[in-house]
């Protein structure tokens, strides 16, 4: 494909995403070969626009105010199979391969409680301490 035609491709995957008023779009992160969802963060058009130009999935942190490269600091990097658009064109789905652990909490994804007899239960540990992840060892 050339580079004039990932760019269109592009403009067009933009064109249809509905933003909300803060400018973004919910994105769950799936692994492609397993169907593990992973996360939930959140994109700006900037963040879906590097995304695709580079295969490596970029987020937009409403904590910091910028653009987040998942795995910037911890390296577990996530690598874009495909960008999937919902019927609305109001939430992504990313489908990844994602290298390591996904959530900062150290485990495999964010999704390790479960609201279980009338409480919560925790059902994944952390593969990684985020002290390891995250350099404060």
């Amino acid at each position: 494909m050339t580079q004039d035609a990932t760019i269109q491709d592009a403009t067009r995957a933009l064109a249809a995403i509905r933003f909300n008023a803060d400018g973004l779009v919910p994105a769950i992160a799936q692994q492609h070969d397993t169907g593990e969802v992973l996360m939930m963060a959140w994109m700006n058009r900037e963040a879906v626009a590097e995304t695709l130009a580079t295969g490596r999935v970029c987020y937009y942190s409403r904590s910091r105010k910028g653009l987040w490269r998942k795995g910037e600091t911890s390296g577990q990097t996530q690598h874009l199979k495909d960008l999937r658009i919902d019927c609305d064109g109001d939430t992504l789905l990313l489908l990844v391969h994602q290298d390591g652990v996904a959530c900062h909490t150290g485990r495999r994804n964010c999704f390790f409680l479960a609201a279980r007899d009338g409480g919560l239960t925790e059902i994944a540990a952390p593969e990684v301490s985020p002290e390891k992840l995250y350099g404060h060892a």
